[in-house]
């Protein structure tokens, strides 16, 4: 079973082989958000962890047990327990201001340069080794004695073994990406205490079995396997691909454009094109671009009361005529009180025509994503040398028809979209390495190649 948690719901997926084919049921959903607390935006884990249960409970209740579980969820947010295990203040989430000037403060510890050369993370002021900044200057740090990754406590709480999974902890910019394990030179130039950091294991680690407490909240007994706790570590081997070169968008909250790679390119040029080396399944490294993604249609949806379904926006934005574009991943479309707003006023700033209605604004949005993957292709094509003949949209985002063909009409390149539940199947997929019902990741791909049917777009 996968658990696979978004910023905005969550849901339970059991897999199974049936006749060579994985067949994957969604048993459970729940909603998952942001909440704020004391002045933060923050994460609640004591409702997320009893929404975990309940699907699990919902499981056995279709006697349904599963023989095991592992949750995967967003990337860099993390707890702190104390000597008694005990979590410390809030879960903050990476949205919220407390990181503001954290940077200048982590880079006066180690320069920008050295910390990309080790790490092979830029400047994203969400990563966790400037959460932690904010976190050591309002001395609740010296308080800790556990750091875990927010997929690494859920997982704790299942079986009672802390470790950290080897993906998720490559989204903190404090793992060495050559070495693959946590990097002492620059947790000791943060002055962070480095025995608060845990064993790193990779996907496919079984951290036991439920604990005693769990079988019988739940109603059954599971092994608690990790997949590649980061979502998009995840949804990268679901790619329905046997071929070495693959281009990929998960496409989610966040739009993650990348390749797999044998190892990090951790270079200048790397750096000053905002390129990431981040953890995948069997120690790759995934060489990749965060964009803003669909965040900004969720954020427009939600302002419009949910009036509007993401068909029905994608519908409207192909009927309007309006050829404004902004930069998706200016930093003023991150958290803005109002995405609408900021939308107007950025092509109001640029000179271009402001959108009126909502098929306009969604339609700036979709062409705008659309500008900034046909940017990062060509970005990413240069550095690794590599031309790639098609583009895998994977995640929710592959539903998204109109955006597709956007991106294949802006790129030039064929687009295969599919599967939309990419990481709950990759999640499943590490489950089923360790158990032995594949032999490696390329058998796994062959499988989901032919269980799911990719939708291809071509350029118009």
């Amino acid at each position: 079973m996968a658990v696979d948690i978004g910023a905005s719901s969550g849901r339970h997926i059991l897999g199974h082989i049936e006749s060579g084919k994985l067949i994957c049921e969604e048993v459970y959903r729940f909603p998952n958000g942001m909440v704020e607390k004391d002045g933060t935006l923050c994460w609640d884990l004591d409702t997320l962890f009893e929404e975990i249960l309940l699907g699990m409970k919902r499981c056995a209740e279709l006697g349904k047990a599963p023989v095991s579980v592992g949750i995967d969820t967003w990337g860099v947010d993390f707890v702190l327990l104390d000597e008694n295990n005990r979590i410390l203040g809030n879960t903050v989430a990476y949205r919220d201001s407390r990181t503001v000037n954290m940077d200048e403060a982590v880079y006066q510890c180690m320069p920008e340069r050295e910390l990309y050369a080790r790490s092979g993370i830029p400047r994203q002021m969400f990563n966790t080794i400037f959460q932690l900044m904010a976190v050591k200057k309002s001395g609740l740090l010296k308080q800790a004695k556990t750091l875990l990754l927010v997929p690494d406590y859920l997982h704790y709480l299942l079986s009672g073994a802390a470790k950290t999974e080897y993906s998720i902890a490559s989204t903190t910019g404090l793992l060495n990406a050559a070495a693959r394990e946590w990097d002492d030179e620059i947790i000791n130039a943060c002055g962070y205490p480095r025995d608060i950091f845990q064993e790193i294991v990779p996907p496919g680690t079984c951290l036991g079995s439920l604990t005693p407490d769990i079988r019988k909240r739940v109603g059954f007994g599971a092994k608690v396997v990790v997949p590649a706790a980061h979502d998009t570590g995840s949804a990268v081997l679901a790619v329905p691909s046997v071929q070495e070169d693959i281009l990929f968008i998960s496409s989610g909250t966040w739009s993650v454009m990348g390749a797999e790679q044998s190892s990090p390119d951790c270079s200048a040029e790397s750096m000053a094109r905002d390129f990431a080396n981040e953890g995948g399944y069997g120690y790759r490294t995934i060489y990749l671009k965060n964009i803003m993604g669909l965040w900004m249609i969720q954020s427009v949806k939600k302002e419009l009361d949910d009036a509007y379904n993401f068909k029905a926006l994608c519908d409207m934005a192909e009927k309007a005529d309006i050829p404004s574009i902004v930069d998706c991943n200016d930093n003023r479309f991150f958290a803005p009180e109002s995405m609408m707003n900021e939308l107007k006023k950025a092509c109001e700033e640029s000179g271009q025509p402001i959108p009126q209605n909502p098929g306009e604004l969604a339609a700036v949005i979709y062409n705008s994503l659309a500008m900034c993957y046909s940017r990062a292709v060509k970005e990413l094509e240069q550095l690794t040398d590599i031309e790639y003949p098609a583009i895998h949209v994977i995640g929710g985002g592959a539903n998204a028809g109109y955006l597709n063909e956007l991106t294949a009409r802006y790129t030039g390149k064929t687009v295969c979209a599919g599967p939309s539940e990419a990481t709950a199947i990759g999640n499943v997929l590490a489950q089923m390495i360790y158990d032995g019902q594949f032999a490696d990741v390329c058998a796994a791909r062959s499988c989901v190649k032919d269980s799911f049917v990719a939708i291809p777009c071509f350029s118009k």
